[in-house]
C-alpha cells in the first residue's frame, strides 16, 4: 500500500508525529527565542505543528515541507485555524531537494524524526547547517540505541544496527561539524508510550470504521508487528531526542 496512507491512518490521533510531548514541543519553542520575522523551515514538517507555533510565538515566516499529501491538507488546516496571516506555506516535495534562497540564510533550520530524507544523522546535519546563517539554529530529532539491540529486535523491526548511534555519538556529529549544542529534550518511557499507543488506537479506529478497506488487513499487519516489537524489546532498546545545535558565529 502507499507509505503515505499508510501513516495517515496511524497518526490520525498525533498532534506531534515523532515520540514528544506537547509540553517538550512547547519548551523546544520556547527555548529558540528568534527573532521577529525570523525565516525558518522544517523538513518532513508532519502536520506542522512545529512551524504553526513558531508563527505563534515569533511571527515566523517561512516554509514546512512533507511527502505526504494528507499531512500538507493537516497543516494547512491547522495554520488556516490558528494562524491565518501567517507568512508560512506548507509544501508537499522530498525535503532533500528543499534550498533556501540562498545559503547561510535562514534564522532555524529542522528535520525532526526523518534524517532518512538526507541519508542519515550526518548527512541531515550537514544539509541543516549550510543553511542557517551564523548564530542560526539546527534543530534535529533522532533516534539512539539505550543498549545493544538484540538481533530478534532488528529483525522483527527491519533496522540495522548501524542505523543509529548513541545519545553521545548524536550530540558529537553536530559539534564535529562546528556547531554548538545547547540543549537535548529526551524522550521519557511515557512519550514513547503515547506515540507508539496511538497508532495502535488509531488503527483500531479505522479498522472499526473502515472494515471495506483493501489495504486494512496490511495496516493491521505492521501495526501489529510493530506493537509487538516495541513492547518485548524496543521500549527499552531505542530512545529519542531532540538535539539543539547553534550554528557558530562567524569570527
Amino acid at each position: 500500500m502507499d507509505t503515505r496512507k499508510f501513516y495517515d491512518i496511524t497518526h490520525r490521533e498525533h498532534v506531534v508525529c515523532n515520540p514528544t510531548s506537547e509540553e517538550k514541543l512547547a519548551r523546544l519553542v520556547e527555548l529558540l527565542r528568534l527573532p521577529t520575522d525570523a525565516q525558518v523551515v522544517d523538513i518532513a514538517c508532519g502536520k506542522g505543528e512545529f512551524l504553526i507555533r513558531l508563527a505563534e510565538a515569533y511571527g515566523a515566516r517561512g516554509m514546512g515541507i512533507d511527502m505526504s499529501p494528507f499531512f500538507i491538507t493537516d497543516s494547512e488546516r491547522r495554520l488556516k485555524a490558528r494562524a491565518p496571516i501567517a507568512d508560512i506555506t506548507f509544501t508537499q516535495m522530498n525535503g532533500a531537494d528543499f534550498k533556501p534562497d540562498e545559503p547561510h540564510s535562514l534564522d532555524l533550520a529542522s528535520c525532526i524524526g526523518a534524517s532518512w530524507v538526507f541519508g542519515g544523522h550526518a548527512n541531515t546535519l550537514e544539509a541543516l547547517i549550510s543553511m542557517v546563517r551564523p548564530g542560526g539554529w539546527v534543530i534535529v530529532g533522532e533516534p539512539y540505541w539505550q543498549q545493544e539491540p538484540s538481533g530478534d529486535y532488528l529483525e522483527a523491526s527491519e533496522c540495522a544496527r548501524e542505523d543509529f548511534g548513541s545519545h553521545s555519538s548524536n550530540a558529537e556529529a553536530g559539534e564535529r561539524r562546528g556547531t554548538e549544542l545547547v540543549h537535548t529534550i529526551v524522550s521519557s518511557k511515557d512519550d514513547w508510550d503515547r506515540y507508539e499507543g496511538l497508532q495502535w488506537f488509531a488503527t483500531a479506529e479505522y479498522a472499526h470504521t473502515h472494515p471495506d478497506d483493501p489495504d486494512l488487513a496490511e495496516v493491521v499487519e505492521r501495526v501489529s508487528k510493530a506493537k509487538a516489537a516495541y513492547l518485548r524489546w524496543g521500549r527499552d532498546t531505542l530512545g529519542w531526542a531532540i538535539y539543539m545545535f547553534r550554528s557558530r558565529s562567524a569570527a
